[in-house]
């Protein structure tokens, strides 16, 4: 009798575990068709977790990286210009929009620098010698470009390195307001982005979202190449379209 439990017994784990590596390889495959329609349709794949959740809008702030004058306009001849970056200013804007319309927190990090270099980098300082180096304070080199600008009730956050967490009162800002979901626009993807981006996610934010075509680099190579490796550390990458359509999509899967 024991040993005809036993053998029932096997027999259901068994059952259980066939069913349980069934589900698994199911939900392998559907991720590998997502992933190979991505790259079919020329974009990059969104990490689904950082999607699904982005909708809970009052947990979210936007972050709008560095869209200042010197970084945009070829003829402020700054040495801090990026070749990209006026590409993606109306992209910029529109993902701002979409932010303010679902309440998201819009944050504006900028960077705004000593006259004579003295909170810069060092490889940077030599820009300063003549007081008359990028995005100074005051500077209109240092103002947002054109078609951006703050609203009332949005933040200005202050920063004189890569990172906007570096140095910074960024982290504590946003989480004493609840904020667990950022997403990411500006320039330049390499670094500023980046380094945020990388901080975001060893301080635990929960999603991290960059769009990857409101944010730019010297070139679409280097673009590209950071946007991978952002990836690999799970953060999702989407483009505007994706992300201005989220409530859509998620209001349209519901109804099947």
């Amino acid at each position: 009798m024991t040993s005809c439990l036993l053998l029932i017994s096997y027999l259901f784990i068994l059952v259980l575990s066939l069913r349980e590596f069934k589900q698994v390889v199911e939900n392998f495959s559907r991720v590998i068709a997502a992933a190979a329609a991505a790259v079919a349709g020329g974009r990059h794949a969104a990490a689904p977790f950082g999607v699904a959740a982005a909708v809970r809008w009052n947990e979210t702030a936007m972050l709008v990286i560095d869209m200042q004058k010197d970084f945009i306009l070829p003829e402020m001849e700054s040495p801090v210009l990026v070749a990209g970056a006026k590409e993606i200013v109306a992209s910029v804007a529109t993902a701002v929009a979409c932010a303010r319309g679902r309440g998201v927190s819009v944050i504006w990090v900028v960077r705004e620098h000593d006259p004579l270099g003295r909170d810069v980098e060092l490889f940077r300082r030599c820009w300063y010698a003549d007081g008359k180096g990028p995005t100074m304070k005051g500077s209109k080199g240092a103002e947002l470009i054109d078609g951006l600008m703050m609203k009332e009730g949005e933040y200005k956050l202050v920063k004189t390195r890569f990172s906007a967490f570096f140095a910074t009162h960024l982290d504590s800002l946003l989480k004493s307001s609840g904020i667990k979901n950022l997403v990411i626009v500006g320039v330049q993807t390499p670094n500023c982005i980046r380094q945020t981006v990388f901080d975001a996610v060893a301080l635990d934010y929960q999603n991290v979202t960059v769009i990857v075509d409101a944010t730019a680099a010297a070139t679409p190579e280097v673009h590209s190449s950071n946007i991978r490796d952002m990836q690999n550390i799970g953060v999702a990458t989407v483009t505007l379209q994706e992300w201005c359509c989220l409530d859509a999509s998620l209001e349209k899967a519901e109804k099947k």
